[in-house]
């Protein structure tokens, strides 16, 4: 016996925080909870206790034939009226009692005994429920863990939430991620404070502790943001993170770009310098200050424009990049981010990824994806519909030019010629004003 106590103590004090029951972690994981004004609360509460004593109420008149009152003789002729029904119900839910009105038959009192006292309960408890909710916010909490830890998945795990982790959150929020799924982990009380008023779960916790990660649920977190105060710390997070999660998503910051290489190593799929970036920005502003502004409305994405990512639509596939109505900045393909002037993503490829600019005022990337360009719009808005077939069957087949439109003006003579890769003629200028499938404008050139 000495024996087992003595293991049940080795094993309380070696065990972690994902071995402990749901109870024992009321002050270390928060769920948030929506707010109630009190009057609501009482509202709430008489609504309660009424209904209770309506219920009574109706099965006493039910069974009105099998209640007597003392003071007259029971009679099967002349059984309680409504009024006699709701004042045995209010006496016996109150526990009064006066004992004026009574069960005599056996249907009268088994009900009662089964249903009359379970509602006297209820209500009493709903009269003193300030108390019993004191007593059971403990147990309640208890019950949102067990179901927050059961069912959170795919969720996003930010370690830190002071000026970096809130404006991630921010960012996040602003981009129409739900703040349910979004987990906090800090060891800071008033941070973690901040963080529920703003709806978020929190965990209160060092991050480089695996038992804290595995209590936010890192082990199932789609992406984890590390925004800890020092680079060392940084470091430790991302490797105990990609321990947990080798395929989630981490993306961490690092004030010293001497310590990127570490973060790299130790599992990060993105890193963010920011001194250096705050560096350049503050550089830039010194001589052009609307491209810092303009740079703070690309990163705000709850207001102005953002930039945003999305799938190419099957009829983009074949195009350039460069002449959809979209901005785009970048092609992601195959993982890897090419830029828009890049040759080798002139034309684009089924999976490729789109970076562009959006605004709040153009459709949602749900409507885009399902096909946002109007119906007859291709990626080859210069050409003339045979002209247009021609090209984006020149693009498609292996081996064939595409074929390019030529805007010639020779003495204030315009004209238009479809030419395939043909050689300039003496006495023109070439000027591209893009890449395959663009046009290319022909002028007069100066004899040498």
């Amino acid at each position: 016996m000495a024996k087992g106590r003595l293991r049940r103590r080795l094993a309380a004090i070696d065990s972690n925080l994902t071995s402990r029951p749901d109870a024992a972690l009321v002050d270390v994981l928060r769920i948030p909870e929506p707010f109630v004004s009190p009057a609501r609360k009482i509202f709430m509460r008489v609504l309660y206790a009424m209904g209770a004593l309506f219920a009574a109420v109706l099965i006493v008149y039910a069974d009105r034939y099998g209640y007597r009152d003392n003071d007259s003789v029971p009679d099967a002729n002349n059984p309680l009226s409504f009024l006699d029904c709701l004042y045995y119900a209010t006496v016996s839910l109150s526990t009064t009692g006066y004992g004026d009105i009574t069960p005599y038959t056996d249907s009268a009192r088994l009900v009662n005994v089964i249903i009359i006292t379970p509602l006297r309960v209820a209500f009493l408890i709903v009269l003193i429920g300030t108390t019993v909710e004191t007593l059971t916010t403990q147990s309640r909490q208890a019950l949102k863990i067990q179901r927050w830890r059961n069912k959170v998945r795919n969720h996003t795990v930010v370690v830190g939430y002071g000026t970096k982790g809130r404006t991630a959150v921010a960012a996040m929020v602003g981009d129409e991620v739900s703040p349910a799924d979004i987990v906090v982990v800090d060891e800071n009380a008033a941070a973690l404070e901040r963080a529920k008023g703003a709806g978020l779960v929190t965990v209160h916790g060092d991050a480089t502790n695996s038992s804290v990660l595995r209590l936010a649920g890192a082990q199932h977190a789609k992406s984890i943001i590390v925004a800890a105060d020092n680079d060392a710390s940084a470091v430790l997070v991302t490797l105990t993170a990609r321990e947990l999660a080798p395929k989630a998503k981490i993306i961490a910051a690092v004030r010293e770009s001497d310590n990127l290489h570490l973060l790299k190593q130790s599992g990060a799929d993105s890193t963010v310098v920011s001194s250096e970036t705050a560096g350049r920005l503050l550089g830039i502003a010194t001589q052009t200050p609307s491209v810092v502004e303009m740079m703070e409305d690309l990163l705000t994405p709850d207001a102005g424009f953002a930039i945003a990512e999305r799938e190419v639509t099957p009829k983009e596939e074949g195009g350039s990049p460069r002449h959809l109505h979209d901005i785009v900045l970048g092609v992601v393909r195959e993982g890897r981010l090419v830029r828009v002037d890049a040759p080798e993503v002139d034309a684009l490829e089924a999976g490729d990824r789109l970076l562009y600019i959006r605004s709040r005022r153009t459709p949602s990337d749900d409507s885009r994806r399902a096909g946002a360009q109007r119906p007859g719009d291709d990626a080859t808005p210069h050409l003339r519909p045979a002209q247009r077939a021609s090209a984006l069957a020149g693009r498609r087949r292996p081996g064939r030019r595409p074929a390019y439109r030529h805007r010639c003006r020779d003495r204030g003579v315009a004209g238009r010629v479809a030419a395939a890769g043909r050689p300039a003629q003496p006495g023109t200028d070439l000027r591209w004003s893009g890449g395959a499938g663009q046009g290319v404008q022909l002028g007069r050139r100066q004899a040498a």
